[in-house]
């Protein structure tokens, strides 16, 4: 099955495209393109839709198919429709088509059946009411039996089912899992694949850990996961890993012999013995304890920040590269999830200035942390290259 795959930042800009290229279809009379989103379990495929609706101001309809038991609570249930005709005052004939029980009140109103009949279905529940704009998201979509699968192969191929349609620049994304033998789902002809694009949602640890920034995980939980991001494609997922963090947040220190035992039965229950031993070992080796990129970006002593991240990073042959790069990606993060919330002062300008000047990082290191704090909001850090050092360093 063809597939491309994608982060969840990817992701995001790929369905802005698709949005904006619905509408373009839709303003041409073509039926827009539905998405489906396939990627292993926990991975975010579902909360990463729902920001996308929320980024785009799109309504979100999330309707779990493998939960539904009636097919009319996803396609409207049947009834019976009548015919029914009126002169206008123009002389011009009004048809229109109402339900039995509302026979009466047309009838009232002067229409006069014209004694043909069809059988419809009214708009289920899910849509009623609802205006121009949004996303109807079919989860767990393979997991459904196959009387839902038939159902929604019109509903994606026309944006409509017999009697009713969706409203107007509303776009349609399905989530599952791959049919790869790990999962208890439905496998799909190629009739059903080919009514859809499909993008494969992988695990990105830098996507994680700038989620998890904006989320406010547990600072060293964070950590732990930078520098040990194989665990989630090896031993478990993201879900289950936030579930183990945010179940042992609440201890203020990680290494009393009280915390350690509470971590390790924790661990043993949600993402594993073997994680929870690594834990541990991180915990012993004080890495739990580095420098919060808070305190590196508004702590006022500068001197102090350097020193301490020199102590944790380490030096010559001591240099630690691991804990470099994890202490690089939490201030990129913090430093523009700040921005996005706060006024970037002299002060914070002339930190980051510090922070990409010093000789704590490698060159590298500096410059990646450059381009992507200038990258993550340009127009509050734009000063940052009146500073001679740094816009040498930006353009190299």
């Amino acid at each position: 099955m063809s597939q491309v795959n994608l982060n969840t930042n990817e992701l995001k800009g790929f369905m802005n495209h698709i949005v904006s290229n619905n509408r373009y279809l839709q303003a041409n009379g073509k039926i827009p393109v539905a998405v489906a989103v396939e990627g292993e379990a926990g991975i975010g495929k579902t909360s990463t839709i729902l920001q996308i609706g929320k980024e785009l101001g799109l309504q979100v309809v999330k309707l779990n198919l493998s939960q539904i038991e009636e097919i009319g609570d996803l396609t409207g249930f049947p009834l019976k429709e009548f015919e029914v005709k009126k002169q206008g005052e123009d002389g011009k004939v009004l048809t229109k088509w109402v339900p039995e029980s509302l026979l009466p009140m047309y009838i009232q109103n002067k229409y006069v059946p014209s004694g043909e009949k069809r059988m419809a279905h009214a708009a289920p529940e899910w849509i009623q009411g609802r205006g121009e704009g949004g996303i109807l998201i079919l989860d767990d979509y393979t997991r459904a039996d196959q009387r839902f699968l038939q159902a929604c192969m019109e509903l994606i191929d026309r944006q409509e089912y017999i009697s009713w349609k969706l409203p107007k620049d509303w776009h349609i994304l399905l989530t599952t899992n791959p049919d790869n033998g790990d999962y208890n789902v439905n496998s799909i002809d190629v009739a059903q694949k080919t009514r859809f694009i499909t993008a494969n949602l992988k695990f990105d640890i830098d996507c994680w850990a700038q989620w998890a920034e904006k989320n406010g995980i547990d600072t060293r939980c964070i950590n732990f996961l930078l520098m040990h991001p194989d665990v989630v494609k090896k031993e478990t997922n993201a879900r289950a890993m936030t579930t183990f963090f945010n179940s042992i947040s609440s201890l203020p220190n990680f290494d009393t012999p009280e915390s350690l035992a509470m971590i390790q039965f924790i661990a043993e229950g949600s993402v594993g013995p073997e994680i929870g031993t690594m834990f541990t070992m991180f915990i012993n080796n004080k890495l739990d304890k580095l420098i919060s990129p808070d305190k590196v970006l508004l702590k006022d002593n500068w001197k102090e920040v350097e020193d301490e991240l020199k102590i944790v990073i380490g030096t010559g042959d001591g240099y630690r590269a691991d804990i470099a790069n994890v202490m690089a990606t939490r201030i990129i993060n913090y430093t523009v999830n700040y921005s996005l919330t706060n006024d970037v002062t002299q002060k914070i300008m002339d930190r980051v200035t510090s922070i990409v000047t010093t000789d704590v990082f490698t060159f590298d290191i500096k410059y990646h942390m450059l381009k992507t704090i200038l990258n993550g909001n340009k127009d509050k850090f734009a000063k940052l290259m009146i500073n001679p050092m740094v816009a040498q360093m930006a353009v190299k």
